[in-house]
């Protein structure tokens, strides 16, 4: 490279920030909403946690044991790498601790829903939560509202109706809010009646009138429906209640439910979320998991995990973050960073789902940085698991939406991020490293930078790219 000034032109390695921390307008702040108080009769936060504690005493037991037991070098945790617990293992823990094999499992699968116990691969560790689980009010309850979420997961649904399954599982927020409204024991006959409703509505929300003539039923064209409108819903409304009966967020007995002073927090807490983001000027809690990103790009970081957080509280978990990644795969570079932001956010749940498109050439940078994350990595130090390879492309994908999204000091500024040593090493990664944006990126890059030397290599670059030149 040269350059009409003698310098060296070695780059910075700087970790470069997430676009939605870019500094903003001030006018672009959301004033501060006074802290919501919950309901009248609700115990104090250290009382909810004392009853957190309690309702997973046995699954922090299980937790430590594992801690203390399944250290490196210790033995296998799992059987299959899912965080199913081997039959060694549960074997091992049942005569160590004085349970059954059973129990230890259940205890070992409540643990692994709080978050105090993170499998990774076969090796199983302590989660965080379980760390400050002592000393630290606002671990515990995080852990047990990640329990709360995860409620569908806690006992094994009914076999042969996924598709009302799921329905149930989605209708389930209103009769929770329902049930959290009505401050007291509900006719489980009543709760029916609200759950058949909302099924419903959600089968009307999803039906498509077709336009022209269609396949007749019988035929090989034909499309079964998704779902059995006569499939009788009061089963699967005893299953969801007795699912969240065994996380402690209700309880069942003569006909009636009623929420569990933690229960009838947890659903507090959602549906003051819900409230904020339905509060926001952009209005996200009704968007599309594209529209709401969008609709936070312009957020500083904070509140931008603010509207995550309420956009996430409205869907449920599973469906949220398959949209989250839905959105990740279209051609907007900065929609994939903020998908991946608000996953941070979803945390544990989201795992499986983000190890699953390791394999994907365009998500697999992203994916790589929120596991080494997820699993403790410090934030300044997660790019460290990249290739070089790797690195070079999500330096493309990130400047792609500099370069849309962005200002060109910004796209100056993002060059002192490369892994590269030197520019002309960068040009050099860059020009091989496939990424479709790549000419785009470097003619931005050229016509913002101050440099004419340096510029005049970029544009060199972007030609020899375009032309398919060595």
């Amino acid at each position: 490279m040269t350059s009409r000034i003698p310098r060296d032109s070695r780059l910075r390695l700087v970790r470069p920030r997430p676009l939605a921390a870019a500094p903003r307008a001030i006018d672009q702040r959301r004033p501060r909403r006074p802290a919501p108080r919950p309901p009248e009769g609700t115990p104090a936060r250290s009382e909810l946690a004392g009853m957190a504690r309690s309702g997973l005493a046995d699954a922090a037991r299980v937790a430590r044991w594992a801690d203390s037991a399944l250290g490196p070098g210790r033995g296998s945790a799992t059987a299959d790498g899912k965080a199913t617990l081997s039959d060694a293992t549960a074997a091992h823990a049942a005569r160590e601790l004085g349970l059954t094999v059973a129990k230890v499992r259940a205890d070992w699968d409540t643990a692994r829903l709080a978050g105090l116990i993170e499998v990774h691969g076969d090796t199983a560790r302590p989660g965080w939560r379980l760390r400050a689980w002592n000393r630290d009010d606002s671990a515990v309850l995080r852990g047990w509202v990640a329990l709360f979420d995860a409620w569908s997961l806690a006992q094994p649904e009914p076999a042969g109706e996924p598709a009302a399954v799921a329905e149930v599982v989605s209708a389930m927020p209103q009769v929770l809010s329902f049930l959290q409204l009505s401050a007291g024991p509900v006719p489980v006959a009543q709760l029916l009646d609200l759950l058949e409703q909302r099924v419903t509505e959600l089968r009307t929300e999803r039906c498509e009138v077709p336009y022209g003539p269609g396949p007749e039923a019988g035929t090989a064209g034909a499309v079964p429906p998704a779902e059995d409108p006569d499939t009788p819903l009061a089963p699967l409304l005893d299953w969801a209640l007795h699912a969240l009966a065994s996380v402690g967020a209700l309880t069942c007995g003569d006909g009636h439910a009623t929420l569990t002073p933690l229960g009838s927090w947890a659903v507090w807490v959602k549906l003051e979320q819900i409230c904020v983001a339905a509060q926001s000027p952009a209005g996200n809690i009704e968007q599309s998991a594209e529209g709401m990103l969008r609709g936070c790009a312009r957020l500083r970081p904070n509140a931008a995990r603010d509207e995550y957080r309420a956009w996430l509280a409205a869907r449920p978990v599973g469906s949220a973050v398959a949209e989250l990644l839905g959105a990740a795969r279209g051609e907007d570079a900065l929609l994939r960073g903020l998908a991946f932001d608000a996953l941070r956010v979803v945390g544990a749940p989201a795992e499986p789902d983000v190890r699953g498109v390791l394999d994907e050439p365009t998500l697999r940078p992203y994916a790589l940085l929120w596991l080494a994350e997820h699993d403790g990595a410090d934030p300044e130090d997660a790019h460290e698991v990249l290739t070089r390879t790797e690195a070079t492309w999500l330096w493309v994908d990130t400047a792609a939406a500099v370069a849309d999204h962005g200002e060109a000091p910004l796209l100056v500024r993002h060059l002192e991020s490369a892994v590269q040593p030197t520019v002309p090493a960068l040009l050099d990664e860059v020009r091989a490293v496939g990424h479709p944006r790549t000419v785009q990126v470097l003619v931005a890059l050229a016509a913002a930078h101050p440099d004419p030397a340096l510029a005049k290599a970029v544009r060199r670059a972007a030609f020899q790219v375009h032309t398919g030149a060595g």
